[in-house]
């Protein structure tokens, strides 16, 4: 049996349901050895920002004991470098390209959106990162207050129709609180989860794993979190949701299909296991064939809520 994997969201197609998380995929072909990214439903830049950024001081990355804390400040070369150098190699790839993009004001927000916006046939879609943890001008703290976060999201909307999605933290408050209002400034739709917030001690020199105190957690540790944010963002607001957080094997992307994800954004896997996200799609061909599931639309969104099989409804 021949399963169709077809996600539509909007006026876009993606062949498949299967992306990477922004920053986790390298910045053009570090992965083309493991992953033929004709594969991918679609594939999500590093962020870019509009001035080039060395990031933090080394090191910035460690394992937990359940993921792994990054501290890399986003470090990229810039929008300019990125229109010269990159989006040729990814027009080459003919693969729906969705850019993650965030900015140090709303000027540049707006800056960033308008360049993309005029780039249409390699540029399919924004990611607007507003709740990076590791940076300090811009990021979760310099978005900290909603009126930022709303300005930043009307100034993208105001430039570009493209495809927009939001992504979002728990550190920036109320998940769904905040995800309802970028929705009513126009957002198309939510990215969940960003990393959260957290820290490593060497026992040893009694100071930081990483260059700084904190840096954001990632991988499985956090997918209990982001399971929950996706489906209520979904079921509360019927948006497309791009699902990132702890998406490591079939089970975990099965999981975020069933409480209603749109796009699974493999995230830390990808340093663990290189070809994960293709791993992920044959085992969802696999068990959609093994449980006579023909289309993908039929098992999105199937999850059956404690209240509705009465067991009582659980908060």
């Amino acid at each position: 049996m021949k399963v169709d994997l077809t996600t539509t969201i909007k006026n876009l197609k993606f062949r498949n349901p299967v992306t990477v998380a922004s920053g986790t995929y390298g910045t053009t072909d570090e992965y083309a050895g493991y992953v033929e990214p004709k594969k991918l439903g679609a594939i999500i830049t590093k962020t870019i920002t509009v001035k080039p950024r060395a990031g933090n001081p080394m090191p910035r990355i460690c394992e937990t004991s359940a993921g792994m804390l990054n501290a890399i400040g986003l470090q990229n070369k810039g929008l300019e470098d990125f229109l010269k150098n990159k989006i040729p190699y990814f027009q080459k790839l003919k693969v729906p390209l969705i850019v993650s993009i965030a900015g140090e004001s709303v000027s540049e927000f707006s800056k960033l959106a308008e360049t993309f916006d005029r780039l249409k046939d390699v540029v399919k879609a924004l990611e607007v990162n507003l709740s990076c943890p590791n940076v300090e001008t811009g990021g979760v703290n310099f978005m900290k207050k909603q009126e930022r976060i709303l300005d930043a999201v009307k100034a993208v909307r105001d430039k570009t129709s493209l495809v927009t999605f939001a992504k979002i933290s728990p550190e920036l408050g109320d998940v769904i609180e905040i995800a309802g209002k970028v929705i009513e400034q126009g957002m198309d739709g939510i990215s969940l989860i960003n990393t959260l917030r957290g820290m490593a001690i060497n026992i040893h020199t009694r100071s930081s794993r990483l260059a700084k105190d904190f840096g954001g957690l990632s991988g499985p540790a956090i997918k209990p979190v982001a399971l929950r944010y996706v489906y209520q963002v979904k079921k509360e607001y019927n948006v497309p949701v791009i699902a990132s957080g702890g998406i490591c094997d079939t089970r975990d992307a099965l999981e975020f299909l069933m409480v209603g994800a749109d796009l699974l954004a493999v995230g830390t896997a990808n340093f663990v296991i290189p070809a994960a996200t293709v791993d992920i799609l044959k085992g969802i061909e696999a068990f959609m064939k093994k449980e006579k599931i023909q289309d993908l639309g039929k098992l999105r969104g199937s999850y059956k809520p404690a209240c509705e099989r009465g067991e009582g409804c659980s908060r």
